[in-house]
């Protein structure tokens, strides 16, 4: 029976959850996940941990936060001042708004902080500087 390697499709079911317990993504209520190992389809750490693995394989695999989203980025927080908000949006802490990057794409941001003269928008993803464990079952080799 083969193994993964790089560059193999792969098709597999996970469970993706925090260090406390909670789970935050799972493939298991619908279709395998497929890519490209080795790729940089995935995060570095799940890529990792699906190499060597064959079919029926199961795992559990405990990815740090720099293999996975990698930490909070101070960079990655925005000072907004009221002045420059629509004026049909009256900002709460932690509502999710979407911000467009100069190339067009549309950004989803929170806002971690309301002042009175100006928000901060957290543009980093929202599992970054968390360390995550993955459940992972190898269904298929392509």
């Amino acid at each position: 029976m083969s193994t993964v390697k790089k560059g193999d499709k792969v098709k597999v079911h996970y469970t993706g959850k925090l260090t406390d317990g909670t789970v935050f993504d799972s493939s298991l209520e619908r279709d395998p996940i497929e890519f490209e190992v080795g790729a940089g389809q995935m995060i570095a750490g799940f890529d990792k941990a699906v190499d060597g693995m064959k079919i029926g394989d199961k795992k559990v695999a405990d990815i740090a936060s720099a293999e996975a989203y990698g930490d909070k980025r101070d960079d990655m927080m925005v000072p907004v001042p009221m002045d420059k908000l629509p004026a049909d949006i009256k900002p709460e802490l932690g509502m999710q708004l979407s911000m467009q990057q100069p190339d067009g794409q549309a950004l989803p941001v929170v806002i971690a902080e309301v002042n009175d003269d100006h928000i901060v928008l957290d543009a980093n993803h929202p599992l970054a500087g968390k360390d995550l464990t993955f459940e992972i079952e190898l269904v298929e080799i392509n």
